[in-house]
């Protein structure tokens, strides 16, 4: 894997660069103008992009939420430090509770990070720099919160994965005062981040902005939603948004006008924090990086998106779930675009980092975590493989499943009957043609080597349910097809309309200003 361009600088930073790290929640790779989308308007995140590295095999560490987190946090892919689904989801035997009458009962994960490790937060601490964490954290309960690992301020971070209360205040966080009715989230987040840099523009600093956006519930004003909604129209509409996938229905385009405006919300908040950034003069001696803890919501949740032409989406096994917008911004590199195809994941994050600002690396904790350094200085890097641990069925569709990509290959180990797939990710991205019995060897030398692996972090898998029922699992999938699939339509067509409401006040975006 190589640089398309090396056009790099070699200058280094006047003083130890500050870091600010935006983490997009459940925005998919193709959910950027930037990356190809002509519905979603995202002029600030395109910027990063445009003056940064893009790294355009950027993956997540999970198809779901918390473990993709925990790999940013502690430069570790998922197997290792065993959080393997999203924190709160049911396993073993308590999963029947949830009457998804599944083959394989889910392993049991780890539901906090363990206190053993050395967080990104805390290396960044002990050497000097400021830590601020605004938004989703989602790793762990009280105990297990952004200042029990590392971060000096916390606004916004606790156990609760979704917005609760919504996008607009007042919403119900307990780390998060409501201030004025009516008030965005995203933007609140982005104001609460500008004025910890404000504070602490004199000392290096790293502030973690990790929003709730685009998280479901979707939710944006009448006048977001208006414009996209008159944009959908004037592209044209297609008469059908939804196939049946393997297990559910999945999106097939682009045109939620209410997602769009939720995209909107969360770029305008990443300006707000760059303007801010420039205007305080700290642009030029600030690392800022971009990316997304899963694939776009195109089944299950809010069924918000598409990442066409990647195949599934948040909680699926293919492209669609793990791969990510992945921008880093050196300004003294002058990147300016610069394309970079090696496969990077978000366990790299932390030894990267560490690495840019001239710190010591801590190898013994990011040890799946990779240094990009010089990749993005125009170097290469030496191939290795990328592995992905997940024992469990996602909301979305995803089945359980164990992972491996090295080079162009990928290969899916699927727990419910042993079966893999294989595809070539250079010719078949949109994973179409499963080629395993066609490159057996291929197929054998890949699973030994994520059997290998998994053998080796000791990893947890599922056990399969004995309760099992074999025809209600084909009617409940008959019900998809029938109900679910045409209600999705109805609902679609419904966000479309010219009339749409969907309350008095527009979500609470509405409400009289204090």
């Amino acid at each position: 894997m190589s640089c398309q361009d090396r056009s790099t600088s070699s200058s280094q930073p006047p003083k130890r660069p500050n870091v600010i790290f935006i983490l997009a929640d459940d925005l998919g790779v193709y959910d950027l103008s930037y990356t190809g989308s002509n519905f979603y308007e995202t002029p600030n995140i395109d910027a990063i992009a445009e003056s940064g590295a893009v790294f355009t095999n950027g993956y997540a560490a999970a198809q779901v939420c918390s473990p993709s987190r925990a790999s940013i946090m502690l430069g570790q892919f998922t197997a290792r430090h065993g959080i393997t689904d999203w924190i709160g989801a049911a396993s073993g035997e308590d999963w029947r509770e949830k009457k998804r009458n599944n083959k394989l009962l889910p392993a049991a994960y780890v539901r906090a990070i363990p206190k053993s490790n050395i967080t990104l937060a805390e290396a960044m601490k002990v050497i000097g720099y400021k830590t601020f964490f605004a938004g989703k954290w989602h790793l762990g309960d009280k105990g297990s919160y952004p200042e029990d690992h590392g971060f000096e301020i916390n606004k916004g971070g606790w156990e609760v994965g979704s917005p609760k209360g919504g996008y607009y205040a007042p919403w119900k966080n307990p780390y998060l005062s409501n201030q004025i009715s009516g008030e965005n989230l995203s933007m609140r987040l982005a104001k609460e981040t500008s004025n910890f840099i404000r504070k602490n523009k004199d000392q290096p600093f790293f502030a973690f902005l990790s929003f709730y956006a685009v998280h479901g519930p979707i939710q944006t004003t009448k006048e977001k939603w208006r414009k996209y909604r008159d944009k959908a129209d004037s592209i044209g509409l297609v008469k059908n948004g939804y196939e049946m996938e393997r297990v559910l229905p999945i999106r097939t385009v682009q045109d939620n006008p209410i997602y769009a405006g939720l995209v909107e919300s969360m770029d305008d908040a990443v300006g707000y924090v760059l303007g801010n950034l420039k205007a305080m003069g700290l642009d030029e001696n600030t690392i800022v990086i971009f990316t997304s803890d899963n694939g776009g919501v195109a089944s299950g949740d809010a069924f918000s998106t598409t990442n066409l032409p990647l195949r599934g989406g948040k909680g699926y096994q293919w492209e669609g779930g793990i791969r990510e917008p992945y921008f880093i911004k050196v300004p003294w590199l002058n990147h300016n675009g610069l394309k970079i195809d090696y496969p990077a994941t978000g366990s790299d994050f932390f030894p990267t980092i560490l690495d840019l600002i001239g710190a010591e690396k801590l190898p013994n904790q990011h040890v799946d975590g990779l240094s990009l350094k010089p990749l993005l200085e125009g170097n290469t890097l030496v191939e290795r493989p990328l592995y992905w641990h997940y024992p469990h069925y996602g909301n979305q569709g995803g089945e359980p499943v164990s992972i491996v990509r090295e080079g162009d290959w990928k290969f899916i180990h699927y727990w419910e009957d042993g079966h893999g797939e294989l595809y070539n990710l250079t010719t078949d991205a949109g994973e179409q043609k499963d080629v395993s019995l066609e490159y057996s060897n291929i197929s054998s030398k890949l699973l030994q080597k994520l059997m290998a692996f998994l053998e080796n972090v000791d990893a947890k898998f599922p056990k399969p349910d004995l309760e099992f029922d074999d025809e209600l699992a084909a009617k409940m999938h008959q019900q998809k097809i029938e109900v679910l699939l045409p209600t999705l339509e109805t609902e679609r067509k419904e966000f479309l309309a010219p009339n749409f409401s969907p309350n008095e006040d527009w979500w609470g975006s509405e409400i009289t200003k204090d």
